[in-house]
């Protein structure tokens, strides 16, 4: 038998957990978003008017009021067990805390319908991490996107030992629908596919800018000429926002932890913390 989505429900509204909730809803779903308290859904509500004006400049079909209708369409609230009464699919984006995300399943598996699939977008995590806490661990699995959806549209998708196939292909199915390029992982894998590729890349060339043999604009313009790629690492680095690298840098070995260090002391100390306050390697316009 086939699984039919039709209403999700996002939990955490913060820079990625929002853009999923407003792909979703552009695509047609039903969507429900979910946060804390109400200034983290009034945040939302900036995040969303802010995503259709995005979509409106770099969207096909964003124009002539979908994208605002896409925005105002999207309900909220601070009630878990109201969020997904009705959900099809939970998206789970909420902080990269294994304590947190442990938690949270554990309530969402006696509020939720039994049918619910859960999808956690950690970049970090596991999904076996945390599959014991759902409480359906078949109907449990990762979606996992990259920041700026709408552009950088791949979604990977990758389950444990206890994910049921069809949720596995639900999911590959899902993602389609809502515009994605679905990334099959066919084991669990730290990074998944797209982290294991990029962050060794970016710290290389944290270390090069750290270790003073080249400044962040020379080490882009040499990867973007040589490679002809449209970024730089910096570059993109700007784009993920510095906090995120930071965070995970400053739990990682000794080298690590002097890239921590090197970026706290020279942007995220000073503000600059990427595209999203206006500076960060570089400085950008409003």
């Amino acid at each position: 038998m086939a699984i039919d989505i039709r209403k999700v429900t996002v939990l955490g509204t913060g820079v990625l957990g929002s853009q999923i909730a407003y792909q979703t809803a552009f695509r047609g779903f039903d969507v429900t978003a979910y946060d804390i308290n109400e200034p983290a859904l009034e945040a939302a509500r900036e995040r969303f008017a802010k995503l259709a004006a995005a979509y409106i400049a770099e969207v096909p079909g964003a124009a002539g009021g979908k994208a605002e209708q896409t925005a105002s369409g999207i309900a909220l609230t601070t009630d878990l067990a109201e969020a997904v009464k009705d959900a099809d699919l939970v998206i789970e984006a909420v902080p990269e805390v294994l304590t947190l995300k442990q938690e949270i399943y554990r309530h969402l598996g006696e509020v939720s319908p039994e049918r619910t699939i859960f999808a956690t977008n950690s970049s970090t995590l596991l999904p076996s991490d945390i599959k014991d806490s759902t409480g359906r661990p078949d109907k449990f699995l990762a979606l996992h996107f990259a920041n700026q959806v709408w552009k950088f549209n791949t979604a990977e998708i990758m389950g444990t030992t206890d994910t049921d196939p069809a949720v596995f292909r639900a999911l590959v199915d899902f993602a389609e629908a809502i515009g994605m390029v679905p990334i099959e992982v066919h084991k669990e894998k730290a990074g998944y596919v797209l982290n294991s590729l990029l962050v060794p890349f970016l710290n290389s060339a944290m270390a090069l800018g750290a270790g003073g043999y080249a400044d962040p604009e020379a080490v882009d313009k040499t990867w973007r000429i040589a490679t002809g790629a449209p970024m730089g690492p910096f570059q993109i680095l700007d784009v993920i926002g510095l906090t995120t690298p930071y965070n995970i840098l400053a739990h990682g070995d000794e080298d690590a932890q002097r890239l921590a260090a090197w970026l706290k002391d020279n942007y995220i100390d000073k503000g600059k913390l990427g595209i999203a306050t206006g500076e960060g390697f570089y400085r950008y316009s409003a």
